[in-house]
C-alpha cells in the first residue's frame, strides 16, 4: 500500500492542468511556438521595410502624428481639424529647406541618420546640468512623424531606429527633406508647408522668402505653443539666429547639395 501511494505521489503532476509539457511533447510545442513569432517577425519587419520604399515614390495621405493627433482630441472630447496638403519639392522655396537645414540638423547631408557630434554635446551639457535638448536628426523626425507617435518611450525610440536605418538606406537626401518639410506639425492640426504658407502667411511655398522661411523654422521644436504667424519675442530672436545660419551654411559644402533643389 505504502508502494502505491508513493506511485500515485508521484503521478499526481501529472494530472495538474497548469503542468507544463514534459519531454519530447514539450520541445517540439516550445520549438512550434518560437517558429511562429520568429515567422511573424519576420513578416512584421519586411512589411516595415516595404512601407519604407513604398513611401519613397508616393505622398502618404496621413502620418503617425497626424493619427495620434486625431485620437487624443477624440479621446479629450474636443474638436479637431487636420490641416494639411503635399506640395512636392519643386514647389517649396529652397529658402525653407536651407532653413529647417539651418534650425534642426546643419550636418544632415554628412550622416547617415544619426549626428553623433550634436549625441555628444547634448549628452555633455546633460551632464553639466544644462538645458536638456534633443539631438534628433531630419531623418529620425520623419520616421517618427511618418510611421510612429510622439513620446519618449523606449520601444517608440527603437523603432525609431529600425525606420530611420532603412530611410536612409533606401531614400535619397532629397526626399527624406521633401517628407520632413510636409508632414513636419506647425500648428494645432496644421501639418506641411502647403498647409503652414496658408495658414500663417496666407501665401503658397513657392513665393517664402528667407524671414518667412527662418520664422516657420523657428517654431518647429514646440509647434504647439509657438505661431509663426504672431510671433512672440522668443521665435523672433530664434528668427534672427537662423537666418545667420542661414547665411553661414549657403554656399559652403554643408548645403551645397541644395543648389539643384
Amino acid at each position: 500500500m505504502a508502494r502505491e501511494g508513493s506511485a500515485g505521489a508521484r503521478d499526481a503532476p501529472e494530472d495538474n492542468p497548469y503542468a507544463l509539457p514534459s519531454g519530447g511533447a514539450g520541445r517540439r510545442r516550445l520549438r512550434r511556438t518560437a517558429r511562429l513569432v520568429g515567422g511573424l517577425a519576420a513578416a512584421a519587419a519586411l512589411a516595415s521595410v516595404l512601407a519604407v520604399l513604398f513611401w519613397r515614390f508616393a505622398p502618404p495621405p496621413l502620418s503617425g502624428v497626424m493619427a495620434e493627433r486625431w485620437l487624443d482630441a477624440r479621446r479629450d472630447g474636443r474638436p479637431w481639424r487636420l490641416e494639411y496638403q503635399w506640395v512636392p519639392r519643386r514647389g517649396i522655396a529652397r529658402s525653407l529647406p536651407l532653413a529647417v537645414i539651418a534650425a534642426e540638423d546643419q550636418r544632415f547631408f554628412r550622416h547617415r541618420g544619426w549626428d553623433t557630434d550634436a549625441i555628444r554635446d547634448a549628452l555633455a551639457e546633460a551632464r553639466e546640468g544644462g538645458r536638456r535638448r534633443g539631438a534628433s536628426t531630419i531623418s529620425q523626425q520623419v520616421a517618427k512623424n511618418l510611421f510612429l507617435w510622439s513620446g519618449r518611450s523606449w520601444l517608440r525610440k527603437g523603432l525609431e531606429t529600425w525606420y530611420t536605418f532603412w530611410i536612409e538606406l533606401l531614400w535619397p537626401k532629397e526626399r527624406i527633406l521633401e517628407m520632413y518639410l510636409n508632414l513636419a506639425e506647425w500648428d494645432e492640426g496644421v501639418f506641411g508647408v502647403g498647409a503652414a504658407c496658408r495658414v500663417h502667411y496666407g501665401a503658397t511655398p513657392d513665393r517664402l522668402d528667407r524671414a518667412r522661411a527662418a520664422r516657420l523654422a523657428a517654431v518647429l521644436p514646440s509647434p504647439l505653443r509657438m505661431d509663426a504667424g504672431r510671433p512672440s519675442a522668443y521665435v523672433l530672436k530664434r528668427q534672427g539666429q537662423i537666418l545667420d545660419q542661414m547665411g553661414r551654411l549657403e554656399g559652403s559644402a554643408f548645403a551645397a547639395p541644395l543648389a539643384a533643389w
